[in-house]
């Protein structure tokens, strides 16, 4: 992807038309998040149980589609009793989370201790929770629309964010992988080495979040690794491997996610464990909307047994694939790179992504947050970015009526046949989009890159 507008750019006034749009996007995403806290707030307020549950939660969550897993968790970590999490935790025999052990890494973990500052009730959780992550959605709108101009719009004013901005702690992961693309793409007067390590230490601060940034760091590093797209601009003919760059990105990655998790691990390493025991102990259930349940679940029989040889599968045909598809996309986009002389890491990326979502036990319906900045800045044709986002919403709406249903023994076939719509055109739709990711073009495409910096001396300091 190129690296930041040229100078063409600014005499054909498109940097204040980005400008313009960027600010319309970011106005935009403010009005969608008030929609956005008003469907789930629907859920939460007076009268209160003595532990500071609304009673509406309970009643409407289903029904109303109002359901949050902010709001949820208000109970069951020791949230609501201020505790600092990881510290004094830790994790059951029979998987249950006690003493402020949280199921996220430890940067949500510190979002969730925050936003319950304050707070004796879930409906104040969720307002402060909000008040907190509202800034990371409006700073993605700003990075997405300076980036991309208009079709920042599918992100800001897009219902994922409706559905999805306050339903769990998504905003800041997914502002920290945009952040990084921005500054490898957008700040060229650094040279890449220093751009590479800057959003190396984006990504690894996600990882600390939700993990799934820190998969673009592979493809972070073999656009340094290849000079990015000065490189290719310039032509193969000469072409020196940047190896030192490459491993410094990785190593800035590496450094930043012991630097964050190390205090934790010291100061209460059971709590800080236990986080990592109850995704590995996570089943593949009606809850998780992946294809396993709704694929290969029916294959097994109804008895205990069965049930214990499907997860057995599920627990190793899962990472198998993912693995598989992360090496197929690097694969792809080196093949890439040989015939364009430009290694399209952010594609490989969204690519590596789709792989992740696809195969992984556990299909949240918020994690389409985390594919839309890829549908934003990539060339995808806007027929598979609608396909995608019906096929979200059967999952992000029909679930939680379907569970409804099934808690009022009302029949399920109509709910159910929604979500297996969600559940199968969204895996198909990540297939497909896994190939085109990386072929996909920026769809801001600029003009001729600046120059390649000067890296004789390997510093980390501003080029000019």
């Amino acid at each position: 992807m190129p690296n930041g507008p040229a100078a063409g750019e600014l005499a054909a006034g498109r940097l204040p038309r980005r400008l313009t749009s960027a600010t319309v996007v970011v106005l935009l995403c403010g009005l969608t998040l008030l929609a956005a806290f008003w469907n789930k707030a629907r859920c939460a307020g007076a009268p209160f149980r003595e532990d500071g549950r609304s009673l509406a939660f309970d009643l409407f969550k289903d029904s109303k589609v109002c359901y949050s897993d902010i709001q949820f968790l208000w109970l069951g970590r020791d949230i609501d009793q201020h505790v600092f999490p990881y510290i004094h935790g830790g994790i059951t025999g029979d998987g249950s989370l006690v003493g402020g052990a949280v199921e996220y890494p430890v940067l949500s973990g510190l979002l969730m201790w925050l936003g319950a500052l304050g707070a004796d009730n879930d409906a104040m959780f969720l307002l402060h929770s909000a008040l907190l992550l509202a800034p990371f959605a409006l700073l993605t709108a700003w990075l997405l629309g300076r980036m991309a101009g208009w079709p920042a719009l599918l992100w800001a004013a897009g219902t994922p964010l409706v559905l999805y901005a306050f339903h769990n702690w998504e905003l800041p992961v997914v502002c920290t992988a945009v952040a990084a693309i921005y500054v490898v793409t957008a700040l060229p007067r650094y040279s890449l080495r220093t751009r590479g390590v800057l959003a190396a230490i984006l990504l690894a601060l996600g990882f600390c979040l939700k993990l799934y940034p820190g998969i673009f760091v592979l493809p972070l590093m073999a656009y340094v690794l290849t000079g990015g797209a000065e490189a290719g601009v310039a032509g193969a003919r000469g072409r020196r491997f940047d190896v030192r760059g490459a491993l410094l990105t990785g190593a800035a990655a590496i450094a930043t996610v012991v630097a964050v998790n190390l205090p934790f691990a010291l100061a209460g390493y059971d709590g800080w464990r236990a986080s990592i025991t109850f995704q590995q102990l996570r089943q593949a259930d009606i809850t998780t909307n992946s294809i396993w349940y709704w694929g290969l679940r029916p294959l097994f029989g109804p008895d205990a047994v069965s049930e214990e040889n499907f997860q057995q599968v599920v627990s190793g045909a899962s990472p198998g694939l993912i693995v598989f598809s992360f090496i197929l996309a690097m694969w792809l986009g080196w093949r890439r790179f040989t015939t364009t002389g430009v290694f399209p890491w952010v594609g490989v990326s969204g690519a590596m992504l789709c792989g992740f979502l696809l195969f992984h036990k556990v299909h949240s319906p918020q994690y389409t947050l985390w594919i839309i900045p890829f549908l934003v800045l990539l060339r995808v044709p806007w027929t598979l970015v609608g396909a995608y986002l019906l096929a979200d919403a059967a999952i992000g709406i029909g679930v939680f009526r379907y569970f409804y249903a099934l808690g009022t023994g009302n029949s399920v076939e109509s709910t159910e046949a929604i979500v297996q719509f969600g559940v199968w055109g969204r895996a198909g739709l990540l297939l497909v989009l896994f190939f085109v990711f990386v072929r996909a073009a920026p769809r801001a495409e600029r003009p001729t890159a600046p120059p390649a910096p000067r890296r004789d001396s390997g510093d980390l300091l501003p080029v000019g």
